[in-house]
């Protein structure tokens, strides 16, 4: 079985230092041994006669009983927190509260009757465990002399003051109080006198030794100073009656043993004895009659006095009540003014409420407002932070952009002048009658077919062509097949095929050769197939990415297609027609660079074909501008107002320059225009494409280049990164002497076979020196290393 641990009762008053020293007290007694704490805490069972407010000690009978109440709750919530720090101080030692109830009876005698009850074998008693339930000290003494006195033998008494311990003894009717190093600090006896009695009857005075004038001579002119001279003489009389009082007892009871009984003398005596014994009683009892007459004229005398000492007693009651008539209008006075007080004072914790309330309010505020600021700086710091990221990362942004820029410039000036290189060796082969070209076998061109597959048939506008996609020495080509219903006469084929190969110009697709057996022309590949898919067509082949084409984009095609007219109208030693041109005649590569195709044979020539080219491109601008055709007359208001939105935001002042110059193209249908030339429409498109160009550069309208890729080819990658001949991205890319870049390997094994012509212009190369394109190869990294990197 558990042992329980030995309880300790401690009696604790409403001190709260006292108590916790005695509890300390206690702990240190017991600290090696198993014990747990009971805490004896008495209600306060003192009168109420006065209460204590902001306004001084007045009568309880003036405060009303709802302030009584709320003050005795008061003093309760005291004692719960006092009691709640005694058992926090108790720490790991059990600690539980027995309270006594409030009764009429004295606290020390409670505490007698429980000792019994709850078997208390321990008790430690504070000294001002007592003392908070009575007004004096004394009570507190004499209650602990009285507990000692009547506890049972079983239960030690431990009195604790400051904590420390006392010792109680009684000795000759006096109590003595000694410390714990045997000094005696205390004694105490109890006194019952009738000085003590009329001291807490009457108010002290001091004595000054008057002497008993007539008693009498004080009746009619008895006063407050006379009570206080006749006190001390009053006293001494109620002693003098006391000492009366004991003699006669003493005397009657000496009276008793000295007179024997009568029948014994007249028994034991004889004649002249008796006599004798006569004559000695009846000189007795004249002595006792002297003895009464004295003792009348004392009680005369002693009734005189107690008659003057009623009178002064009386006069005294008079005098009180007077004074305890003035007390009570006085009480009614001060009710009155506390009455009011009151009413002051309610008033004032109203407005202390109130004020309470706001200062609540505005505490509430000012947390909130620094709660916010706290929020608001770590905000600005983290705003900080990122503006400086930001800021580190514009710098790095423009400084990218301005070596973009510089790159641009460079490949610019370089596809110029590979322009004007590939402009010029054209005129000079055309000059020369020199064919650049190649006749291909039946089986070269089944094999770049792969028997003529469907799968690399193309489409146009939706519907199969006769034109084949092929492979030709790592070269896509496209392979034009007449047929026999279409299939011109041999002689024709064969001046057809020499007009192409005398044609080289950038925006003209160029013919890399042809195969008489089957009357095909070999032609070189365009990526993004024709103008017509991309303005019109809404839904294209799930191999295929469609884009809508930028503004800037439409004005660069535009400016392309008529430096095609202008080269083939100006061409010698006659001019060239392409007739009937239409977005379905011009091809995009996978740059988007616009190219055309299909030239009207030049013995069908006439002057009239000149005004019909320059008509369709005027149509052609139209269509760029609007993305559809046009059947109404032409209005530009109309045209400006239906601009193609999928291009993006057109600069309105170059969208109606272009609408300016299609229109004037259209009014040539009715030789209204005779001055307008192919030169001056060149004029004119160059100027409108060179302020598109300087839009873009200085950044006010965006101009996204949209790409038309085909996934098989390319696998959705910039076209610019994919080697020309292997169409696969490159890793070590060189540029060549016709300006373009080849996988190493690639134009490596193109010169080795004994080609000295560009893979993609056809044209013979200056030289076979190969370059590193260290600047394209850092992109394709850049571009690969975001490719593989996870999302964010």
């Amino acid at each position: 079985m558990e042992i329980q641990p030995e309880k300790v009762y401690v009696a604790i008053g409403r001190d709260l230092y006292d108590g916790l020293s005695t509890l300390q007290w206690a702990l240190r007694k017991w600290s090696n041994h198993s014990i747990s704490i009971v805490i004896i805490h008495a209600a306060n069972n003192i009168r109420r006669d006065y209460v204590y407010t902001p306004l001084g000690k007045l009568p309880a009978s003036s405060v009303s009983e709802k302030k009584l109440k709320d003050l005795d709750k008061s003093e309760e919530e005291i004692d719960d927190q006092m009691i709640s720090q005694f058992i926090a101080s108790c720490g790991r030692i059990k600690a539980q509260v027995f309270k006594l109830e409030k009764t009429e009876q004295p606290i020390y005698k409670q505490l007698v009757e429980i000792i019994p009850i709850q078997r208390i074998t321990k008790l430690v008693m504070s000294l001002t465990f007592i003392k908070s339930s009575a007004w004096k000290s004394t009570t507190a003494i004499s209650g602990s002399f009285y507990i000692l006195r009547h506890k049972p033998d079983f239960c030690e008494l431990f009195v604790i003051c400051g904590g420390r311990l006392l010792s109680l003894r009684e000795e000759n009717n006096e109590g003595f109080i000694e410390d714990d190093r045997g000094n005696t600090i205390a004694k105490f006896k109890e006194r019952n006198g009738f000085r003590s009695l009329l001291g807490r009857i009457f108010p002290d005075s001091p004595t000054n030794g008057h002497s008993t004038d007539s008693p009498t001579s004080s009746r009619s002119n008895s006063s407050p100073d006379e009570w206080e001279k006749y006190s001390e003489e009053i006293e001494q009389y109620v002693n003098q009656l006391l000492a009366f009082n004991e003699e006669e007892e003493e005397a009657n009871y000496k009276a008793l043993e000295e007179n024997p009984a009568d029948s014994d003398m007249q028994e034991n005596m004889s004649g002249a004895e008796r006599i004798e014994a006569l004559k000695l009683k009846i000189q007795r009892a004249v002595e006792a009659i002297q003895l009464n007459k004295q003792e009348a004229n004392l009680n005369k005398e002693r009734g005189a006095k107690a008659e003057w000492a009623i009178s002064l007693c009386n006069t005294r009651i008079m005098q009180l009540e007077v004074c305890l008539s003035e007390e009570v209008q006085k009480n009614a006075d001060l009710k009155k003014e506390l009455d009011s007080r009151k009413d002051e004072l309610f008033e004032l914790q109203g407005e202390v409420e109130e004020k309470r309330s706001k200062l609540n309010s505005i505490l509430e505020l000012q947390r909130e407002l620094s709660n916010k600021l706290q929020l608001s700086s770590s905000a600005k710091s983290r705003a900080e932070v990122q503006l400086e990221k930001a800021v580190q990362t514009r710098t790095d942004m423009v400084r990218e952009i301005e070596e973009l820029r510089g790159q641009r410039d460079v490949i610019q000036l370089r596809i110029e002048f590979c322009r004007e290189k590939d402009a010029i060796g054209s005129a000079d082969r055309m000059n020369a009658s020199s064919f650049d070209y190649r006749e291909f076998t039946a089986a070269e061109i089944s094999a770049a077919t792969e028997d003529f597959s469907e799968d690399l048939r193309l489409k146009s506008r939706g519907q199969f062509t006769n034109v084949y996609k092929g492979h030709i020495n790592h070269i896509t080509v496209a392979i034009k097949m007449y047929n026999s219903a279409n299939a011109p006469s041999q002689e024709s084929f064969i001046a057809k095929v020499q007009i192409l190969s005398q044609i080289r110009h950038p925006n003209i697709v160029a013919m890399i050769g042809f195969c008489s057996e089957l009357n095909c022309i070999i032609f070189e590949y365009m990526h993004n197939g024709c103008l017509h898919d991309a303005l019109f067509l809404t839904e294209r082949s799930s191999r295929v990415r469609n884009k809508a084409l930028s503004w800037h984009m439409r004005i660069r095609i535009a400016a392309e297609v008529c430096s095609a007219l202008g080269f083939l109208h100006n061409a010698l030693p006659k001019p060239l027609i392409l007739g009937n041109l239409s977005p379905s005649k011009i091809i995009l590569d996978r740059n988007n660079v616009a190219k055309v195709y299909g030239l009207k044979p030049p013995w069908s020539y006439d002057n009239s074909d000149r005004n019909s080219d320059i008509r369709a491109f005027g149509n052609l601008m139209l269509q760029l501008l609007s993305g559809r055709n046009w059947a109404a007359p032409m209005d530009a208001s109309a045209i400006i107002g239906d601009l193609d939105h999928s291009a993006g935001e057109w600069p309105l002042d170059l969208a109606t320059e272009l609408c300016s110059i299609a229109i004037r193209c259209l009014s040539t249908d009715q030789d209204i225009d005779k001055e307008l030339d192919i030169g001056w429409l060149m004029s004119e498109i160059n100027r409108v494409k060179k302020k598109a160009d300087q839009l873009v550069a200085n950044g006010e309208y965006a101009s996204a280049v949209e790409d038309f890729i085909d996934t098989e080819d390319s696998s959705n990658v910039p076209s610019a990164f994919l080697c020309p001949i292997y169409q696969d991205v490159m890793q070590n890319p060189h540029l060549a002497a016709d300006g373009f870049s080849y996988e190493l390997d690639a134009i490596e094994g193109w010169l080795r076979t004994g080609h000295d012509t560009s893979p993609m212009t056809n044209l013979r190369l200056n030289h076979t020196l190969l370059t590193p394109n260290h600047t394209l190869r850092t992109l394709i990294q850049d571009w690969q290393t975001r490719r593989s990197a996870p999302p964010s």
